[in-house]
């Protein structure tokens, strides 16, 4: 991945929308070269989605928590069948295995109290290696961004 690459990357993180033209334009390239250098990026994985990013108030899932887990075995098996059960519940729009303290970080947007505890009874108290959890719930968001540094 060369410069024009990254130029091409940190435009589109900005608005993937942008149109061909205007993109070569921007990164000083023809129309057609350009296309294939977002081809290009895009069979190698550099881009692995067009998303949309949604407002989660107007969404209807206005809270945010980040729930720390901490499993009572330490065993790649076991680790495995967490994630799995994490990948299914649409509440988490984000999960990391980590070092340290806990096993697990989640990031669970949900409508309200309820759905937290629903969400809680169907995933975590379901897991039978958890050892414990702590959730931290978000009072306000002052930065959140999917822009990566490239």
């Amino acid at each position: 991945m060369d410069e024009i690459d990254r130029h091409i990357l940190r435009q589109m993180q900005q608005d993937n929308r942008i149109s061909n033209q205007h993109l070569a334009d921007t990164v000083g390239l023809s129309p057609p070269a350009c296309l294939k250098r977002v081809r290009k990026l895009r069979e190698q994985g550099a881009i692995i989605a067009d998303v949309a990013i949604l407002n989660p108030r107007l969404a209807g899932v206005p809270i945010t928590m980040i729930v720390e887990v901490e499993m009572e075995r330490d065993r790649v098996d076991l680790s495995q069948r967490f994630s799995r059960a994490v990948q299914q519940a649409p509440e988490v729009t984000q999960c990391y295995q980590v070092t340290g303290e806990v096993d697990f970080v989640l990031i669970v947007s949900v409508p309200d109290m309820d759905a937290f505890q629903a969400f809680c009874e169907r995933v975590l108290y379901a897991e039978s290696n958890m050892r414990k959890f702590r959730t931290l719930i978000a009072m306000k968001r002052d930065k959140f961004t999917t822009t990566l540094p490239v």
